[in-house]
């Protein structure tokens, strides 16, 4: 199986347990895949609506999207099983571009701008997570993906 190319742009830095949590599986798909994150100041919501803190926070994502198949966190966009995310990734690894990016959004999320860039929309369920804890879950869920796809025991 070739080495997935696999980014996460995230808006903001989780803190304490939620730091603990994301370094934890992030340095699991390390070993997985050719894995790395990216992490962009988060706007102030006290100074400034919601609306332009996602574009001030577009504005920094969108450069580094080029040449590579976007997959968006998103509420309204698809919701995957932990089986078919691995297909998902394994199919990523088949089809170009080979790179993949997941970008989570800030406070406010993801600016339309971006998820209108995004060749997949993910949606991690009906619940509104905040984007720290996303960061986890879709952490985890990467390194379940991979574990399911080598035949390891850690998915049950």
């Amino acid at each position: 199986m070739p080495l997935s190319v696999i980014e996460l742009v995230c808006v903001g830095k989780p803190r304490g347990a939620l730091a603990e949590a994301a370094r934890d599986y992030e340095k699991r798909l390390a070993r997985a895949c050719r894995f790395s994150v990216v992490e962009l100041r988060e706007e102030s919501l006290q100074h400034l609506g919601a609306r332009e803190a996602m574009a001030r926070e577009a504005r920094r994502i969108e450069p580094r999207l080029t040449g590579a198949h976007v997959v968006a966190l998103d509420r309204t966009g698809r919701a995957f099983s932990s089986e078919q995310l691995a297909v998902f990734v394994r199919e990523r690894e088949e089809q170009p571009p080979q790179r993949t990016i997941f970008v989570i959004g800030g406070a406010s999320g993801l600016d339309p701008a971006i998820t209108e860039l995004a060749a997949t929309r993910w949606s991690l369920g009906a619940a509104t997570l905040p984007h720290q804890l996303a960061r986890v879950v879709v952490g985890e869920q990467l390194y379940r993906a991979f574990t399911i796809l080598r035949g390891e025991p850690y998915h049950r």
